[in-house]
């Protein structure tokens, strides 16, 4: 792949003729079980891995980073129709989801605030997805307001000691790269003296323990960090100027849970869904006409979500920036994911309720999980009421606090 960006029509066929040379049949809709490590077979495996050495080998597991990078140094626009491609043949891109925060969080935090060597060192790791990195913000006192956390890097000449503890950080067992807040000057103001640090996960002063969830998976860890060590090459940013950098993160993070294929959009067409479980009349149409409602004005909501995703990027013309229209993007796929959930339950009726055991297929065990999943939505990455007060403040000029009388 040249860094020259071709015209649509000429990549959408070089795009779909690749594909069909390359994707591997075997995973053709085996997304969700790769994710979950379910029904993992030594053929599948294999297969899996081929499919991501092909997929970093041409740029397009992070279609827009770079090329010197491990990117191919496309437009979203060009990025969108490989995904577009990808959805006609069941493929799917493993790479965002073998690197953990890597490519969706803390890699455009590298692109933007990191040095040459440093994006040198990771960035292309995170592209062919053999690296997983994990990422150290919440912790037991320090979760929506994130300014109040303790755990504290020191300056000991050639390295950075870690002190303290995290919490809800995604992946943190399997990681092999973590980056973090710490707080580097106890002395200044809540929001001042704090910086970014990255480091390796595989050292004694780092240990994990996995927080199991409602839905019975455990995806969230507490880190607890007892004299580990960060090179002094690994602050990225600038000392003490970690909230900014901390800002700026989330805002990828944000915008990495709204596009399409994500929970909000992604699986069966659910009018499908209606029909097989809920059955239809001799004009082919659902009976319930309430449920029918329901289900078009999800789907217009759906919609509405997937053109202002376009819309947005067709505004953008090319530029990757990251505003905080991604906190109106959050709160919409929020919406859209927890109305799709509720919908699916409702129309699996008891069927959409199993938890275990033969009588339930793979999907129908799915729904009931994926429902408690997406009602985190409304917290990480910004909670919902976060996320309006920023689309108040820096989309709608709004003042922050409420005059009164």
């Amino acid at each position: 792949m040249t860094d020259s960006k071709p015209k649509i029509d000429d990549f959408r066929l070089e795009v779909s003729t690749w594909l069909e040379e390359n994707f591997p049949k075997s995973l053709n809709g085996k997304a969700s079980e790769l994710s979950l490590g379910k029904n993992v077979s030594g053929k599948l495996v294999e297969d899996s891995d081929t499919w991501r050495k092909n997929l970093a080998a041409q740029g397009w597991g992070t279609p827009t980073w770079p090329l010197e990078y491990g990117g191919a140094g496309l437009s979203q626009q060009h990025a969108q129709i490989i995904n577009e491609e990808m959805d006609k043949r069941g493929a799917f891109n493993p790479i965002p989801m073998l690197a953990g925060m890597g490519v969706t969080m803390v890699g455009p935090t590298i692109l933007e605030y990191g040095t040459e060597a440093q994006k040198r060192r990771h960035l292309p790791r995170m592209a062919s997805g053999e690296i997983f990195w994990c990422l150290g913000y919440s912790e037991p006192g320090a979760g929506s307001d994130l300014a109040s956390l303790a755990t504290k890097a020191e300056d000991k000449g050639d390295h950075w000691l870690i002190n303290g503890q995290k919490v809800w950080t995604s992946g943190a067992d399997i990681a092999q790269w973590c980056g973090a807040l710490v707080r580097t000057d106890p002395k200044a103001k809540k929001r001042s003296g704090i910086s970014f640090v990255m480091f390796p996960m595989d050292q004694p002063g780092v240990r994990t323990r996995p927080v199991k969830l409602i839905s019975g998976d455990s995806p969230f860890c507490e880190m607890f960090f007892d004299d580990a060590k960060a090179e002094k090459d690994e602050l990225l940013g600038d000392l003490n100027d970690g909230w900014s950098l901390g800002k700026r993160l989330l805002q990828h993070e944000r915008q990495s849970q709204t596009g399409e294929g994500g929970p909000a959009t992604g699986g069966e067409f659910l009018g499908d869904i209606a029909k097989r479980y809920v059955g239809t009349n001799e004009n082919g149409t659902l009976e319930d006409a309430d449920l029918r409602l329901r289900l078009a004005n999800h789907l217009m909501d759906e919609k509405a979500h997937k053109l202002t995703i376009r819309r947005i990027m067709a505004e953008a013309k090319g530029n990757v920036e990251v505003t905080a229209v991604a906190s109106i993007l959050k709160n919409s796929a929020t919406d859209v994911a927890q109305s799709r959930t509720e919908l699916l339950m409702e129309l699996m009726g008891s069927q959409g309720l199993g938890w275990e055991g033969n009588e339930y297929s793979q999907d129908e065990l799915a729904s009931v999980r994926m429902w408690l999943g997406v009602k985190a939505m409304s917290i990480y990455g910004g909670s919902y009421e976060v996320q309006k007060n920023i689309i108040s403040k820096n989309i709608l000029g709004l003042p922050e606090t409420t005059q009164k009388g």
